[in-house]
């Protein structure tokens, strides 16, 4: 399994304010670093997250709620997750209107990471 690196992350942010506007930046760097490393946690070895879209749903919750970034946290959120898919063999298939409003439900209510892969699983296709 290929996780995102915290320069990727960096750069997905990047592209998005680019293409979309807004302002760069990290605004809690304390949290960023342990973004990257929270998908692959493991206990008593087992892995936290056991598949893909846990695992996707950790971004996208952990950079919603945690607002890493100074500004687009739900569009730098939703395109990590969908990356960390891709590079893993699935395609996010759900529509712009859809994926807009599931994000807004993230960043006001506290959806479990376990919604939010239900949803993610949903909505995705084996490529």
């Amino acid at each position: 399994m290929e996780y995102l690196t915290k320069e990727q992350i960096i750069l997905i942010h990047s592209l998005i304010i680019e293409e979309t506007t807004g302002s760069h930046g990290v605004r809690d760097h304390h949290a960023f670093k342990s973004l990257e490393f929270a998908p692959a946690q493991s206990f008593g070895g087992k892995e936290v997250y056991p598949d893909h879209f846990a695992k996707a749903a950790v971004y996208i919750r952990e950079i919603i709620k945690t607002h890493i970034f100074v500004d687009g946290n739900k569009r730098t959120a939703i395109v990590a997750a969908a990356t960390f898919l891709e590079i893993n063999g699935y395609k996010l298939v759900a529509k712009r209107g859809e994926i807009v409003e599931f994000a807004i439900e993230i960043a006001t209510s506290k959806p479990s990471i376990d919604k939010i892969a239900g949803w993610l699983k949903k909505h995705s296709k084996k490529i």
